[in-house]
């Protein structure tokens, strides 16, 4: 295993990143393991590199490779600055959410285009005027996030679906809630009475955390369970949820396998993640 306060300093660069669980990466040859640290602190696990579709990876375990750590203590900072020192500059988040309407049930692969922050305690941001261990202060910088998530990551992972045979739903809103705890049945309604598509816990900050890097993001969202106020019965529990999870993981993996071959090339990326910050003094140096 390599140690490197920068991965991409470790000679084991990648372009594509991928934030999930082990499944994604377990089977794979020739994996490279790399510590690494960051000004904001560890990141959830080592970074794992490598190479699919003749393209570099890079795959990041968002809960630590034994789920220990639970939505609402992720450092996400450090998870997304590891992964842009390590040379990313596109990534792929697929997680586990719950369908708030009943046609988005179990085994339902939505790629939304919108979210909705419910979350209560976690730091959100780069730009917020702290001083950095190294003694730089990055700027207060106000971010455009009207579309949360990457509009060509998007048709690459609808398209990728589709070519497997899983027709993903088109759009959506992801609304993320603190957790780790499930909504109660009232908040599952009102979620659903405002035209929210699904529920997850740890959409954010990470989208926006990659959009203040310049990093193209996507999320593949897997539905798990209906959410507590859209099903009758107990309400969600975890070990349901693991165990959809678990009987659709391979197909997901296929697919996100498939959106990492079709992604452009790094120097081809002209959407709007690209630019965000053009003109902007951030204060501070992006790896």
């Amino acid at each position: 295993m390599a140690n490197a306060g920068n991965a991409g300093n470790a000679g084991n660069g990648a372009d594509i990143g991928v934030i999930g669980g082990s499944g994604f990466y377990s089977f794979l040859e020739d994996v490279t393991e790399v510590e690494v640290t960051t000004p904001y602190g560890s990141p959830s696990d080592s970074l794992f590199f490598g190479e699919l579709a003749g393209r570099r990876v890079v795959f990041l375990p968002r809960h630590g490779r034994g789920h220990h750590l639970p939505p609402h203590r992720i450092n996400y900072r450090a998870n997304l600055w590891a992964l842009r020192s390590a040379g990313v500059r596109q990534v792929l988040g697929p997680c586990a959410v719950g369908g708030l309407r009943p046609e988005y049930g179990p085994g339902t692969l939505l790629v939304p285009d919108q979210l909705v922050d419910r979350t209560k305690a976690r730091t959100q941001t780069f730009f917020d005027g702290e001083p950095l261990p190294d003694g730089t202060v990055p700027n207060v910088v106000h971010t455009s996030f009207a579309d949360p998530y990457c509009p060509d990551g998007r048709k690459v992972a609808l398209a990728a679906a589709h070519g497997r045979g899983w027709e993903a739903v088109d759009g959506g809103t992801m609304v993320v809630i603190e957790g780790p705890r499930f909504s109660t049945r009232a908040e599952s309604q009102w979620h659903a009475a405002m035209g929210w598509s699904v529920v997850g816990m740890t959409g954010h900050p990470e989208a926006l955390l990659a959009r203040e890097l310049g990093l193209c993001y996507t999320s593949m969202a897997l539905v798990t369970d209906l959410d507590a106020g859209a099903e009758t019965g107990d309400g969600v529990s975890h070990t349901e949820v693991l165990r959809v999870f678990g009987e659709n993981v391979g197909r997901l993996r296929e697919v996100l396998f498939d959106a990492v071959a079709a992604l452009p090339e790094t120097e081809s990326r002209s959407c709007l993640c690209t630019r965000v910050h053009d003109g902007w003094d951030l204060g501070i140096e992006l790896p």
